[in-house]
């Protein structure tokens, strides 16, 4: 778990991850369930500067909409290639791979997870998703598994308790200014 010392980015995919992998359509197109754990969670990582990053193979306006209200700037739809999206952001940043971290779920997640510096996965992935993890969450995708990653990291760099501070005072911040409680979860 020292590896977890210097990760400076988590990259992630949505569905299986963010959600329980499953897909609803109906007359006003996808709808997805995201865990708000895992919102209050990525909140708090930003807060410490853990960037975080999304990466998906399908192009989803709820995803889309879902990301701009956590203040993820890092959304990568339509990527069947994930590692190479992981390695364009890390150019980008210039990041090293042992400083990204990667969760992933399924057979399209294993480059990407291969080429990051710690690999997450849930209990709910496939099983050679689960081999080539350095870790696998107790928490199933889609019901507080990023949420638990991103603690693991921040306490393993001694950010948590500051990140928890941080915020608190940032959701005191935007009710002073009247934005919507319901940015966070």
């Amino acid at each position: 778990m020292d590896k977890l010392k210097q990760i400076k980015l988590l990259a992630m995919d949505v569905d299986g991850v963010l959600t329980d992998g499953s897909m609803i359509f109906g007359p006003a197109g996808e709808i997805k369930v995201f865990n708000v754990l895992d919102g209050l969670g990525i909140r708090l990582a930003l807060s410490v500067g853990l960037e975080i990053a999304w990466i998906t193979g399908n192009v989803s306006d709820s995803v889309a909409q879902r990301a701009r209200s956590l203040r993820v700037v890092e959304l990568h739809q339509g990527q069947r290639l994930k590692s190479a999206a992981l390695r364009s952001i890390a150019a980008r940043k210039n990041l090293a791979m042992e400083e990204i971290a990667y969760i992933g779920d399924d057979l399209n997640d294993l480059p990407a997870m291969e080429l990051a510096g710690f690999a997450f996965t849930v209990p709910n992935a496939v099983s050679e998703v689960q081999v080539a993890a350095d870790f696998i969450t107790q928490k199933p995708g889609g019901q507080g598994a990023v949420r638990e990653v991103i603690e693991i990291i921040l306490k393993s760099q001694n950010k948590w308790d500051e990140g928890v501070s941080k915020f608190l005072e940032l959701l005191k911040t935007e009710q002073e200014q009247g934005e919507a409680p319901g940015a966070v979860g």
